[in-house]
C-alpha cells in the first residue's frame, strides 16, 4: 500500500517510514494545504486534508499530520498555535514562559486525518494520539520542534533516539491507531 504523507517536516517523515516499514509505503508529499485557525487539531488537519487530496494528482490516498503542545499552567496554550508559536517565539521563549511556573505539566497531542475515496467529497477519517510529560530546559540533540524542552519519566524526545520516541509519543500513538484501521480496511 501507498500512502502519501502531506508534509514538508522531514523528522516527521522519518518517524512515519520507520514506524510503517513494512506495513505501507510511505511518499513525501510537499503540498501548501490551507491551514486553518482553529481550536481543534482534529478540524485542522481534516481540512487539510481533504484540500490535499482534492488538489493533489493520483489516487493514493493522503494524510496529514497536525499537533500541539498544551502546558497547563499557561491554559492550553499554544495548543492548535504550537506551529505559529515556534516559528514565531521559539522553544526558548516558551520554555521561558514555563518555567517559573509550579506546575509545569504538558500533553503532546497529534491528530492524524486521512482523505482517500471521491476527491470532490473525500472520506477523511481522524487518528489521535497523546502524551503527558513535563516541560523542561531545552536539552538534547534528536528531534525536533519543542522536543528539546519536554521531557518524558524525565527524559526529552531529543534525547531519544526514534525508535523509543515512536514508541511513547503522541505521533507514535496516532500512528498506531491509524496503522490498526488501514489494517482492517
Amino acid at each position: 500500500m501507498r500512502l502519501r504523507f502531506v508534509t514538508g517536516n522531514e523528522g516527521k517523515v522519518r518517524e512515519a517510514r520507520e514506524y510503517f516499514d513494512g506495513i505501507a509505503e510511505i511518499e513525501q508529499v510537499s503540498f501548501d494545504y490551507t491551514e486553518v485557525q482553529a481550536d481543534s487539531i482534529e478540524e485542522i488537519a481534516a481540512r487539510g486534508a481533504r484540500e490535499a487530496f482534492a488538489s493533489l494528482d493520483g489516487d493514493d490516498p493522503v494524510f496529514v499530520e497536525d499537533s500541539g503542545l498544551a502546558i497547563d499552567a499557561l491554559s492550553g496554550f499554544p495548543g492548535p498555535y504550537s506551529a505559529y508559536v515556534e516559528d514565531t517565539l521559539g522553544i526558548e521563549r516558551v520554555w521561558s514562559l514555563a518555567a517559573d511556573e509550579e506546575n509545569r505539566r504538558a500533553r503532546f497531542r497529534s491528530v492524524i486525518a486521512y482523505a482517500s475515496g471521491d476527491r470532490s467529497d473525500p472520506d477523511v477519517e481522524t487518528f489521535t494520539g497523546s502524551v503527558a510529560g513535563t516541560l523542561v530546559s531545552p536539552r538534547g540533540d534528536g528531534g525536533f520542534g519543542y522536543d528539546p524542552i519536554f521531557a518524558y519519566n524525565g527524559t526529552t524526545m531529543a534525547e531519544m533516539g526514534t525508535e523509543e520516541k515512536n514508541a511513547i509519543s503522541h505521533r507514535g500513538r496516532a500512528f498506531a491507531a491509524f496503522a490498526e484501521w488501514l489494517s482492517q480496511i
